[in-house]
């Protein structure tokens, strides 16, 4: 099979390797779209290495139809759309994944939607509600909202009837992250959203972070009475200065960091069943639509890699593997 490989100058070219052999408990899947994330980009420059013993192959999440059965998987047929979250290797034209990691792509939905709900939705969703406990109506503030996993966290968020607040980098991504529901969103170029907070007399529940760095306490400062910050990413920078743990102390703050692509299958498949038991019905429905910013030919997989770099995305980039 056909997939995409990093080269020495960390570009991406087509390589061949073998088709992966599949376990009892797993599904091969022919891949038609996967999503890109900038997890890819942190394993392409080296900084990200997939878990121990799983595929070497860029690519977390993706969407195609069954190609064969473990002896042992049973509620899944052959040639069925799907959609799923893997551990690497979604940048193929296969790639095997556990049975129980594996969703129903929505009929009314292409493959190109597909590649864009498996990580961004349960990045979002384990955040909001298996870690922060997000209760109805409470107030939320995401940063990064137009982001693929900023997308869908506003709308899981709205569907619980909670006060959303976004930070976003252009007037563009203020107004996709209105359309999807946030209440307001603040362009960090102009406006300071501790200062915001301030003037608003606004606090926030639960505050859901991909930038670390400066806002660490900056989230602090407009955290509520208990609240949760969960932190996924560091885009701006590792390390935060000036925190004030006597403030942490003061409002009872939960400070907690998370990823989830080196989490244990079991992990993996009670998240997926539980997103599937909460939000199942409001994707077959198409009251919950993933965000597609672009769509490219995995033979552009460099120019995909080169938008997401530069922060252009407003929602999902996704491979076509053509």
């Amino acid at each position: 099979m056909r997939y995409l490989t990093v080269n020495e100058h960390q570009s991406l070219e087509f390589a061949e390797t073998q088709i992966p052999q599949i376990l009892e408990d797993e599904c091969l899947v022919r891949v038609k779209t996967a999503g890109i994330n900038r997890a890819d980009l942190l394993q392409k420059a080296g900084m990200y290495p997939p878990p121990k013993g799983e595929s070497e192959i860029l690519g977390i999440e993706a969407a195609g139809e069954i190609d064969k059965l473990g002896d042992k998987v049973s509620g899944w047929q052959v040639n069925q759309a799907v959609y799923c979250l893997v551990p690497g290797g979604g940048y193929a034209e296969y790639v095997k994944v556990k049975a129980k990691h594996l969703m129903p792509l929505n009929k009314n939905f292409t493959f190109e939607q597909g590649a864009g709900i498996a990580e961004t939705y349960l990045t979002a969703y384990q955040s909001l509600f298996l870690i922060a406990d997000l209760q109805p109506n409470q107030r939320v503030l995401i940063h990064a909202g137009a982001s693929g996993v900023g997308c869908a966290a506003i709308q899981l968020a709205k569907a619980k009837g909670c006060f959303v607040v976004t930070t976003i980098g252009s007037e563009e991504k203020a107004k996709a992250c209105i359309n999807l529901g946030a209440d307001v969103a603040i362009n960090y170029r102009n406006d300071d959203f501790e200062s915001w907070a301030k003037q608003e007399k606004q606090q926030f529940d639960v505050i859901l972070d991909v930038v670390a760095g400066g806002y660490v306490g900056k989230n602090i400062n407009v955290a509520a009475l208990d609240a949760k910050i969960v932190t996924l990413a560091m885009l701006g920078g590792r390390f935060a200065e000036n925190v004030d743990i006597a403030k942490m102390l003061g409002k009872r703050i939960t400070l907690q960091a998370s990823t989830l692509r080196n989490r244990r299958d079991e992990y993996k498949a009670n998240l997926v069943e539980q997103f599937q038991c909460d939000f199942g019905k409001l994707i077959e429905k198409g009251e919950l639509v993933p965000v597609v910013d672009s769509v490219y030919s995995w033979r552009e997989a460099n120019a995909a890699h080169d938008k997401m770099a530069q922060n252009a995305n407003i929602g999902k980039l996704v491979l076509v593997i053509d």
